[in-house]
């Protein structure tokens, strides 16, 4: 089986430097880091104490076993009394992914993770930015299979960003089709 660090070297570089006319291999775009994160939000609220603790250790737990790596407690910025939520409070865990734990988490997510997501029919060409990065929410952690469903208490969403050191959408969109990602024309 092709990794997709190999299939970059291989496949992605000579064809990005065929179509947009880089001179050098290093010219061509790359996938610069993977960021994974979770709000807590409704998970989270009216729950004090212990529950919450044990809610937020859960979360945790399942986004280490997902992504190989712990992740980072994101805490508030300031306060909103609408949310009813206080500045410093924990609203999220997020993990940056970066050399062979992404390229091993990009595999996963390719062969695994969008296949079993619950009606994916490709991913939204709307969902590249204006500087070539992906992002890409997951309603359900269980799409993964480090994960066994019937051992969890709760079950929540994340988001995929792909951030790529590509200069416009378009090379973007090239170079994560190429490493394989299922991008609808």
């Amino acid at each position: 089986m092709i990794t997709i660090q190999e299939k970059y070297k291989k496949q992605a570089v000579p064809a990005l430097k065929e179509k947009f006319g880089y001179k050098n291999d290093l010219a061509a775009p790359k996938i610069v880091k993977v960021v994974v994160n979770s709000g807590f939000g409704r998970l989270i609220s009216g729950k004090t104490g212990d529950d919450l603790k044990k809610t937020q250790e859960a979360i945790l737990n399942d986004l280490s076993l997902i992504t190989g790596q712990r992740p980072v407690l994101t805490k508030a910025k300031q306060s909103i009394a609408g949310f009813k939520l206080r500045e410093g409070s924990v609203v999220g865990a997020m993990v940056t992914l970066r050399g062979k734990k992404m390229y091993d988490f990009l595999q996963r997510l390719i062969g695994v993770g969008f296949p079993r997501s619950r009606d994916f029919r490709g991913i939204d060409p709307k969902a590249v930015d204006k500087s070539g990065n992906l992002t890409v929410a997951f309603k359900e952690h269980i799409v993964f299979p480090e994960i066994m469903p019937e051992q969890i208490k709760m079950i929540f969403g994340f988001e995929v960003t792909i951030a790529t050191s590509s200069k416009t959408r378009e090379e973007g969109m090239e170079l994560l089709r190429l490493i394989g990602f299922p991008i609808k024309k």
